[in-house]
């Protein structure tokens, strides 16, 4: 087991660290997500791995009709269900084609960045660690939580926080931002319906 004060990793590094294709792309994933480092990055791809293991797993062992496989594929997909990664009719073969995006997809960095909660995924980590985010009436400051799809309506701004305010700066350069977005859209749609008509 170990001691619990040298708890072993939840991810691997890469077997070649100087690969230049897989070095940009993990790039390019920091940028999109707002990861801190690539030891986030690691972590999730570790939980995708276990997924697909898992379902990996299960195919062979379904085969000879086992019934705790059954339980353990139910299970799976259930879970996979409540993170909203999944459907509740998905197949073995829908676990294996997912992505590291399913999974990324479903922090709460991410999540709130979605949620017109900040304006940047940088911004959301910042609001997240400084304790300015509740998910179910719980402050949470941990952004690489992965989201279950019950608990995404429940994220707000903390009461004890300042943000909460209308009043605040940062509410109010959201409220602006979405303002803008709204009457770009506006002025698009005229375009294309024009189009349409001739």
């Amino acid at each position: 087991m170990g001691d619990p004060k040298f708890p072993h990793k939840t991810y691997s590094t890469p077997r070649h660290p100087w690969e230049k294709e897989r070095i940009e792309s993990e790039r390019q994933l920091l940028i999109k997500y707002g990861l801190k480092n690539k030891r986030e990055l690691w972590k999730a791809l570790a939980v995708l791995g276990s997924f697909r293991s898992q379902a990996r797993e299960l195919q062979a062992r379904m085969r000879s009709q086992d019934p705790q496989a059954a339980r353990q594929f139910q299970n799976l997909i259930a879970r996979l269900n409540r993170l909203n990664i999944l459907g509740p009719g998905a197949s073995l073969d829908d676990v294996l084609s997912l992505t590291i995006d399913d999974v990324l997809s479903r922090r709460f960095q991410t999540v709130v960045y979605r949620r017109n909660l900040a304006r940047t995924m940088k911004q959301a980590r910042q609001m997240i660690t400084h304790g300015h985010i509740t998910m179910g009436g719980r402050r949470v400051t941990i952004p690489g939580v992965l989201v279950e799809g019950s608990l995404e309506d429940t994220i707000a701004y903390s009461e004890a926080s300042p943000v909460a305010s209308e009043l605040h700066p940062i509410r109010q350069s959201l409220a602006s931002q979405k303002e803008e977005t709204v009457s770009s859209d506006k002025k698009e749609k005229p375009d294309e319906t024009e189009e349409a008509e001739a």
